[in-house]
């Protein structure tokens, strides 16, 4: 489990995803360096959202794009809060145990492919039985829209409601360009398309292109991929989703 000793592994999470991956990267001998790209804030206006608690019973379906969904939502809409009968779902692991922490047991979520793609494969968001159905998605300002156009197109009757704002982080790019300058970086890991953007903009332009041109970048997502590859990155590690995920690629990377 100590395959990374000595390897610095720039983590760039937001902060409230960010723990459990910077403990286990030193548990496998690593040394994090965290660089969060992206902040997540609550909504500068919860009303909307507070009113959508009388609500809940109107619906089939409740489905959480991410942990921070999860979190942000449940901030304002307290577990009591809601009904039985509403099925919950999510994309992937990590926003399923954020659910199962707050005490939803039954999640729907895909076995593997933990995106959009993913959740529109499952036997429960086919025409055959989402038709009519009232879902109700949950997630940051802006994002992907496949999920819902897809399910309108299927016949369900889909709302979209924001639970949290996603920004620019404030991260002093200082001490990773002297970990860059000193040669002593050794990879990159990357959650979002939005994240490669921002780290692109945090690190300034020249700067930013010239280390994704040679220190690899592990991303959990062809998306991902793409956009970095855009942004001019060379070498990029497509992984599972997930931790343990991450970390066995980094470790065979490395080997």
């Amino acid at each position: 489990m100590r395959g990374l000793a000595g390897r610095c592994v720039v983590v760039t999470r937001p902060a409230q995803q960010a723990t459990a991956l910077l403990d286990a990267l030193r548990a496998a001998g690593a040394e994090p360096l965290f660089f969060p790209v992206i902040e997540i804030v609550p909504l500068a206006d919860t009303a909307p959202l507070q009113a959508l608690a009388s609500k809940l019973g109107d619906y089939d379906v409740a489905f959480f794009v991410s942990a921070n969904a999860v979190e942000q939502t449940l901030a304002v809409i307290p577990r009591a809060q809601w009904p039985a009968s509403l099925r919950i779902a999510t994309v992937g692991p990590g926003s399923a145990r954020t659910l199962h922490a707050q005490r939803f047991d039954d999640v729907m979520l895909p076995s593997s492919r933990f995106d959009s793609e993913g959740v529109l494969a499952l036997p429960a968001m086919q025409a055959a039985s989402i038709a009519g159905k009232r879902v109700l998605i949950l997630r940051g300002d802006g994002g992907r829209e496949l999920l819902a156009q897809t399910l309108v197109e299927r016949g369900a009757h889909v709302d979209v409601h924001s639970c949290y704002r996603r920004r620019l982080a404030q991260t002093d790019p200082t001490n990773l360009l002297a970990r860059v300058a000193a040669g002593g970086l050794d990879a990159i890991s990357f959650t979002s398309s939005e994240g490669a953007r921002n780290f692109v903009e945090i690190v300034a332009a020249a700067d930013a292109r010239g280390l994704l041109a040679t220190v690899p970048c592990f991303v959990p997502h062809s998306r991902i991929e793409e956009r970095l590859r855009a942004l001019g990155a060379q070498h990029i590690v497509l992984t599972d989703a997930g931790d343990a995920a991450l970390i066995s690629a980094l470790q065979h990377y490395f080997r």
